[in-house]
This record gives C-alpha cells, structure tokens and sequence, in this order.
C-alpha cells in the first residue's frame, strides 16, 4: 500500500491530511496514531477507497485506488480489502455464519463454498460455536472476533481496522488484540489499524505512524520492551 503526496480538503477548510506519504509493506502491521482530528479516519477511507484524495496518489495492491469510479470501488473493496470497525456492524437477523459468508456470497462464491470458508474461519478465531447463533446474543469480543472473521472471508489483500477495540471492556480487548498479533505474526496478514489504544498499537503493530494535524509526525518501528 502506498500513499504519495496525499492531501484531503473539505469545503475549502484546513486539510484534514496535507501531503502524506506512506508506504506500508506486505506483511507489515501498522497502528495509526493522533488526536481526535489529526486525519486518521480520513487516511482509512482514502485507502479504503471510500473516499477521494483532492491530491496524491493511492495505490493499494498494485491498483490506483483514487482512480477508481463507484462501482469498481465497491468492488476492489469487496474483493481485496477487509473492514473491521468499532461497533462490529453485524446484521442481527442473520447467524454468525450467515454473517461472516455474506462478502463471499456478494462476491459470487457458490453458497456452499461460502458457508464453508466461513466455517473455517470462524473454527479458527475460536468463535465456530456460536455459528448458528445470532450476534445479539454474544459479548462483544466474540461480535468482534465474527466481524474479523467476516472482513477475512474474501482473503484480502489488507485489513483495515478502524478502533477495532474501541468499544470493548478490558478482556474483550485484550482477545482482539490477541488475535490481530497472531494474524500478524503467524499468518502474515497486512494490517492498517487506527486507533487510540496504546496497549493494542505496541503489541500488534510492527510500525506507529503518529499524525497531527494531518500531517505525519512520527514513523518509527515498534520497540519491544524488555523485561527487567
């Protein structure tokens, strides 16, 4: 993924990102840091492709994605990226199962397969038991645990997780943080998480990048702290 010169203006204000440059390689894991508007939700969009940059480049998994329309927008997204967020958005009247296969039933897999690679996926996040069950039911690590799930099913290319903690009690973040540092490290999924939690950014991410006021002011690796 890689953003070039990218700036975001809205009606004439301040720009929300000026001139940021960033490259985030395979495999990598980075936590994005900032005060609440220092543009990070803006960078996840933009490299989402859910939104446009007024200058810059976007290129996410050799495509431009600021180059393309609505519907192929929809689509790149659908097939390559994978979307976590902070309230979980899982639809209540269907299963979990039936929630973590829907991008792969929009994206033209036969129900089946869908249902299967579902299954697996939920067998390995350690939530397959509650397959049949529906998300109000569940605690919200476990929702965000189906959620995660959900965002991998099409394997894309990069996960983005925008405060994938946020609105969790202190064990249920600590279980999603589990799983995105075994996503990382064991599976080498690429990951781009926004966040305000500290604890989630030093032991899953390999890479801070701190933004304020748009514009990056720290890209520094994670040092691992050692026990004394």
């Amino acid at each position: 993924m890689q953003l070039q010169e990218v700036s975001r203006r809205f009606d004439g204000g301040p720009p929300a990102l000026d001139q940021v440059s960033l490259t985030v390689a395979e495999g990598e894991a980075v936590a994005v840091l900032g005060p609440s508007g220092s543009g990070k939700s803006t960078l996840l969009n933009l490299v989402a492709g859910l939104d446009k940059p007024t200058a810059g480049t976007v290129t996410v998994a050799g495509c431009r994605v600021d180059e393309l329309g609505e519907a192929r927008s929809a689509r790149f997204r659908r097939d390559r990226i994978g979307l976590v967020f902070q309230f979980f958005h899982l639809l209540d009247e269907l299963t979990v199962l039936e929630n973590t296969a829907l991008p792969a039933r929009l994206a033209g897999v036969a129900r089946g397969d869908a249902l299967a690679r579902a299954e697996a996926l939920l067998d390995r996040l350690g939530v397959g038991r509650h397959a049949r069950a529906y998300p109000s039911r569940l605690s919200g690590g476990e929702r965000q645990r189906i959620a995660v799930a959900r965002a991998l099913v099409n394997r894309p290319a990069l996960l983005l997780a925008d405060e994938p903690t946020g609105a969790l009690d202190t064990a249920s973040g600590q279980e999603v943080r589990d799983l995105l540092l075994e996503l990382h490290r064991e599976e080498g999924q690429t990951i781009i998480m926004v966040t305000h939690d500290l604890a989630l950014a030093r032991s899953c991410a390999s890479r801070v990048v701190r933004l304020v006021d748009g514009r990056v002011a720290e890209d520094a690796p994670v040092v691992a702290e050692v026990e004394s």
